[in-house]
């Protein structure tokens, strides 16, 4: 199944929002920098996903968009729907009776349609919380990082600074 870079835009930018859930608006400058997506483009995904209640956007310079619901609440084929129109890899896997010269007794349908619910089942089951990057806990100015010594190698400082 081929993704269009549609999709993977969209959810290259949900899967940002949902690192920063609960941060506040995100700017689109600061999610198409991350992600490496042309600022233009992000705004009309950033609209689609909106009117299909998965974003929340503000205008304004404190503006910005969010995820309407937790990370955990939104699953990847609720945003799938939006950003490519369904999972489906061929046309006649969309509909009970397909109209082609080919159905009676094709052999492919039965592989689209397997390869379709195959997919539609892992955009069920997985949500953004299960994609998006863990968070990182804020370093403590407490705890200063100090570099080993050039000759200590890399799995003993590591286990050192483990103690």
């Amino acid at each position: 199944m081929k993704v269009s870079s549609r999709a993977e835009y969209g959810l290259r930018a949900l899967l940002d929002l949902a690192a920063h859930y609960g941060e506040g608006y995100v700017q689109s400058h600061a999610i198409a920098d991350r992600q490496g997506l042309p600022e233009s483009y992000l705004n009309q995904l950033m609209t689609s996903l909106r009117r299909a209640g998965l974003v929340t956007s503000k205008r304004g310079p404190t503006g910005g968009h969010t995820l309407s619901r937790p990370p955990a609440q939104i699953h990847l084929h609720e945003a799938f729907d939006v950003l490519e129109e369904g999972a489906s890899p061929w046309w006649c896997a969309e509909v009970e009776d397909p109209d082609c010269e080919y159905a009676v007794g094709c052999g492919l349908r039965p592989m689209w349609v397997a390869i379709k619910s195959a997919a539609e089942g892992v955009l069920d089951r997985l949500t953004l919380a299960d994609l998006a990057p863990p968070r990182r806990a804020p370093r403590t100015p407490s705890a200063p990082v100090v570099p080993p010594p050039a000759h200590v190698s890399a799995p003993v400082a590591r286990a050192a600074a483990r103690k």
